[in-house]
């Protein structure tokens, strides 16, 4: 039994969940969200509550279940207030700058590296912190992880991408004799 799933999923003011064909909707103040039902999970909407179940006892579809309250969760949660997160980038030389559509990172190789960014997803770029966000958690998180992929902080001098939270476990480095 999922924990998640049995929980109905409140809906908040100026917020609309619509199911049509398969095809759940959710619009709120910052935007729509859509996303396509797996025929295992059904979706019921009771006034300001929806409920997920699952519609057959195979374990795919108690997989299902608790993930797909959570990704309708995450999609309420979004088009109400937007998902950031925030990047740091330490090492000598290294630079980033973003446009509306691509992000400009220099990172000690022989060439600039370019990459596009999502539609949806705005980026700023503040000295050495570059903050992603957008109303979308997977694509946020997704392209953040892309980026981070990039320059992983090495472990002697913490030099590359790393998030705003994240320790880096420092190795120590070689010993006089």
């Amino acid at each position: 039994m999922s924990r998640i799933g049995k929980k109905p999923v409140v809906v908040p003011e100026k917020t609309d969940v619509t199911i049509v064909d398969g095809v759940l909707t959710v619009q709120g103040p910052l935007g729509v969200l859509t996303k396509e039902v797996h025929p295992y999970v059904g979706v019921a909407i009771e006034g300001k509550e929806v409920q997920v179940s699952p519609k057959n006892e195979t374990r795919l579809a108690k997989a299902l279940w608790g993930t797909f309250a959570s990704h309708l969760q995450n999609m309420i949660k979004g088009v109400n207030e937007r998902y950031t997160k925030k990047l740091v980038l330490d090492g000598i030389g290294y630079k980033m700058a973003s446009s509306d559509k691509e992000l400009t990172l220099s990172l000690g190789f022989s060439h600039k590296v370019i990459m596009s960014i999502p539609e949806g997803v705005t980026v700023t770029v503040e000295k050495n912190i570059l903050t992603i966000s957008g109303i979308d958690k997977d694509v946020v998180g997704q392209f953040s992880a892309n980026v981070r992929a990039k320059k992983k902080p090495e472990p002697y001098k913490g030099k590359g991408f790393h998030y705003d939270d994240e320790v880096i476990l420092r190795k120590q480095g070689k010993k006089a004799a």
